[in-house]
Order: structure tokens, then C-alpha cells, then sequence
């Protein structure tokens, strides 16, 4: 089931970002192991994996342990605060895997932004990805972490490249994130996504919707939209902000995916 949910958050009289925030289970999975979070200061993605109910307990930890830093902090302390609460994450996932070791094999990307003033704060472990639309150039902000590998054909099929996640939160020690500090401008527009959104809609097209639907949730939905055309193969968790010169009140945190239920 698609939820798409909008919001404006504040974050300085001079800045303040306009999100949308949504997540499908797409067309090929029985259940969605995405999890989202989208707040007055935090922002993030988390992809679950590990079968069964694992990825969606992975992810779902993930956001839950995050969540307590969307609040505001000093623009000399975003960067720290995010990286404590990614590892921190990571604590719990391993936790979860030692009360329960059935669940040994489970992790999740995390791709999250903390806002501070007209700075933010960027940490991402896996392959979701962040976006900049700036001056209607399209950045990818984030690097895969990914190994390509030939995989063999089978029941005659040809071989073929895959990518293999080599940095997830997994509970395991030195799963530390990439991170950076960001200038934020007015009119500068995030996409935060998991690779549900990635796998089956390229950059082009996501340079098109991001430039030519004004709304988030309209971008949201549409880019939705466009990965199920595509096949839906995975799930589907897609996060449009919009930075704005204008100081607005904040409002309730949005969380959408697995960690919702």
C-alpha cells in the first residue's frame, strides 16, 4: 500500500525545507522491508534486508533509532550527532541479532540528512542515494557501496553483472558511514530513495519529474509511479525535499514503510 505524506518543516527564518515522503511495496515483493523517516530536522532511508521478517526489522530499528535526533543542534555538531545515531543504529541491530540469532543474516542501507541553519548533515552506508537538484543540475550526493560480480546463468541463462552490497549497518564492528557537511540554498531540491526507486528509473528520468512536478508529493507519487511501470521490482521508499526562503512552523514527523506499522 502507498502512503504518501506531505509536510513543511522549519529550520532557520532564512531556510526552511517542503518534503513529501512515501514507500511501495512494489510489484514483485510480498512485503516491504523500506523504512522511512522525514521530520522537522531529520531525514532518512533505510532498506532492509535479510529474508524473512529481517530486513524489515533492520530497517525499521534503523529509523527508530534515529529518530530521537530530529531536534535541533548547532551547525558544529551535525555531523557528529548523525554519526553517533547511525552507529547507534548499528548497536541495536546487533543487539536484535544477539537476542535473536535467527536473524544473523539481516541489515539495511542508510542514507539520512540532519538540518541545521542553512546546513546539513549527510551520512549513508549501502546503495539507496541521496540527489541535489541545483540550478536544474542533478547531483548524485551519495556513492554506492557495491561490488559488481558476474553471477552464472542458470537453466541456460547467460551470465550476467550484478551488484553485490559490500556496507551495510549489520550489526558487525567498523560499519561506519560516509559522511559530509552541505551548504543548503534556496531552491535547491533533495531526493533521498532506495533503490527500488533507482533500479528501474534512470537519471534522466528522475532529472525530468524532479524538474517538471513544482510539488513533492507530486514528485513522490510519480516517481513511485514510474518504478512500478518499470517492474516494480523491489520496494519503492522516495523522499523529495525542497529547500525554501521562508521561515514556516514545524510540524509532526512522517514515517512511512516498515518502521509505520
Amino acid at each position: 500500500m502507498n502512503r504518501i505524506a506531505e509536510d513543511v518543516i522549519g529550520i532557520h527564518m532564512r531556510v526552511a525545507m517542503r518534503y513529501a515522503a512515501g514507500s511501495d511495496v512494489g510489484r514483485n515483493r510480498e512485503n516491504n522491508e523500506d523504512s522511512a523517516y522525514a521530520g522537522p530536522w531529520l531525514l532518512a532511508v533505510a532498506d532492509g534486508m535479510g529474508g524473512h521478517v529481517g530486513g524489515e526489522i533492520a530497517s525499521s530499528l534503523t529509523v527508530q533509532t534515529l529518530a530521537p535526533i530530529d531536534a535541533e543542534v548547532s551547525q558544529d555538531a551535525l555531523v557528529e550527532t548523525l554519526e553517533r545515531a547511525v552507529l547507534s543504529a548499528n548497536q541495536a541491530i546487533a543487539q536484535r541479532v544477539e537476542q535473536e540469532p535467527a536473524l544473523q543474516s539481516m541489515g539495511t542501507t542508510c542514507t539520512a540528512m540532519l538540518w541545521s541553519g542553512t546546513h546539513l548533515a549527510l551520512a549513508h552506508i549501502g546503495d539507496s542515494r541521496a540527489y541535489m537538484l541545483r540550478e536544474s543540475i542533478l547531483y548524485q550526493i551519495t556513492e554506492d557501496h557495491t561490488l559488481e560480480k558476474m553471477l552464472t546463468g542458470e537453466d541456460g541463462a547467460a551470465p550476467h553483472l550484478a551488484n553485490r552490497l559490500v556496507r551495510v549497518l549489520d550489526g558487525k564492528p567498523d560499519r561506519k558511514p560516509d559522511l559530509s557537511l552541505r551548504e543548503a540554498l534556496p531552491g535547491d531540491r533533495y531526493l533521498l530513495c532506495s533503490d527500488g526507486l533507482t533500479g528501474p528509473v534512470d537519471a534522466e528520468t528522475l532529472h525530468q519529474v524532479l524538474t517538471t512536478q513544482q510539488e513533492p508529493d507530486a514528485a513522490v507519487q510519480t516517481l513511485i509511479d514510474l518504478a512500478n511501470q518499470g517492474g516494480g521490482p523491489d520496494n519503492i521508499t522516495v523522499i523529495v525535499v525542497d529547500v525554501i526562503a521562508e521561515g514556516v512552523e514545524a510540524r509532526p514527523p512522517v514515517v512511512v514503510g516498515a518502521a509505520r506499522r
